[in-house]
């Protein structure tokens, strides 16, 4: 997206429709602050919570409450969890109690009977779609007979709940030395198998499924829909808005399949449209750390649109002797790094993980960060909360008259929304 949409005309009586549940602060609470100051009606989904015994239900009373005070809407109390990873084989195992007794070094020898993974995952995506359709069913219930509806997929991830994955993950994403593990010998072992599986179906296949389940409603009111995406991101490199990427984003493939899925939609007629949005750090990203090394160069964006409040912001948060220009030339040196640019190919993308990339990338990461005065306040929150911001506004007002079903929001756009905002 090279230039900024023309603004929603979405207004009081159009509906707004949150499949995916609000959590914290991160990229859908942009948009939802978009339909919030139009007037638009808001209508949450929720994952849902597991009891101790792992039934999923529906939320109880008082986290129905504060669920609905956090979205500012009402929430369709069905249990709209996606994924496999508890659903029961047809042997009774769940796959995450196939890992039981398996140590994070045992990785590479698991072996999982993929016709009771694919069991599992038929059974998975049932639930999830008789779910989905119920809620569909409630919220037809709750539309108006005239006016717009537009709905916004936020699920993602898939990681199996398994206690084994999170240390095996954190070694694959922050290991260094002895501690790296390559991401490739990973994901083509069996676990890495069930990842892509689980990957695919909770932050892909979810969006193909309300697509289908919301038929009827397209044929009662203007429909569209927005997905989250992420496909690398254009940042300033040595002064021109060039492509670059996280490595290794293991969820790559999942998101260009969601991609895929925009785009069967869009040559249907259906205004379905993945908005790639650019790097952040929030709680749900501190697995990837690093991933906001290409962050920093949004403050150059932001600099030559002429936006000084957020580099205020910025400045004001580092230790005596930095300066945003300190944040800028480390993170310029990062991107243009032959460690980095070796593996940096759109058409390939993504790429895996080396021992020195993942070391470098890891260092300047502490390297960045060492340099805020407190390491709870930190420049990447406040860019972060920009990223939310002006991501929100531009899928907002992209989704009045979608233009296509795939879009990059690159810090170039950001910039020049945050700057008008």
């Amino acid at each position: 997206m090279r230039e900024i949409p023309a603004t929603a005309g979405f207004k009081e009586g159009d509906v707004f429709f949150l499949c995916g549940e609000l959590f914290g602060r991160g990229y859908a609470n942009g948009i939802v602050d978009e339909a919030r100051a139009k007037g638009m009606t808001i209508i949450g989904a929720t994952v849902g919570r597991r009891d101790n015994d792992g039934t999923l239900r529906p939320l109880n009373a008082e986290e129905l409450a504060a669920a609905e005070e956090n979205l500012g809407g009402k929430i369709i109390n069905i249990p709209l969890e996606a994924g496999f990873d508890m659903e029961p084989g047809s042997d009774g195992i769940a796959p995450v109690d196939r890992f039981k007794g398996v140590k994070p070094d045992d990785w590479a020898s698991v072996k999982l009977d993929q016709a009771e993974v694919e069991f599992s995952k038929k059974r998975g995506t049932e639930r999830f779609c008789k779910n989905l359709s119920a809620v569909v069913a409630e919220l037809e219930k709750m539309l108006p007979a005239k006016g717009r509806l537009l709905v916004v997929h936020t699920m993602a991830g898939g990681i199996p709940r398994a206690r084994v994955f999170m240390p095996i993950l954190n070694k694959l994403f922050k290991g260094q030395g002895d501690r790296f593990l390559s991401s490739e010998a990973f994901w083509n072992s069996d676990m890495g198998r069930l990842c892509d599986a689980s990957f695919n179906e909770v932050t892909a296949d979810t969006f193909r499924y309300l697509i289908d389940a919301t038929a009827g409603l397209r044929d009662k009111l203007e429909v569209t829909y927005a997905a989250y995406g992420y496909h690398g991101t254009g940042v300033l490199i040595d002064g021109v808005v060039t492509w670059q990427s996280y490595t290794p984003y293991l969820q790559g493939w999942a998101k260009i399949r969601l991609e895929d899925i925009a785009i069967e939609a869009w040559e249907k007629g259906i205004k379905a449209t993945v908005y790639n949005c650019p790097e952040i750090l929030t709680n749900s990203s501190a697995l990837f750390l690093g991933v906001e090394n290409s962050l920093y160069p949004l403050m150059d964006a932001l600099r030559a649109e002429g936006e000084q409040k957020i580099l205020k912001e910025c400045e004001g948060l580092l230790k005596e002797g930095a300066t945003v220009d300190t944040l800028l030339g480390i993170a310029n040196t990062y991107l243009t790094s032959e460690l980095v640019t070796s593996t940096r190919d759109f058409d390939s993308w993504p790429q895996h993980n080396k021992p020195q990339q993942q070391e470098y990338m890891l260092n300047v990461s502490a390297e960045l960060i060492s340099l805020n005065a407190d390491p709870k306040e930190i420049v990447c929150a406040v860019l972060s909360k920009g990223v939310f911001q002006g991501v929100g506004k531009l899928m907002f007002d992209s989704s009045w008259e979608p233009k296509a079903p795939v879009f990059w929001l690159n810090h170039d756009v950001i910039a020049k929304t945050l700057a008008k905002m």
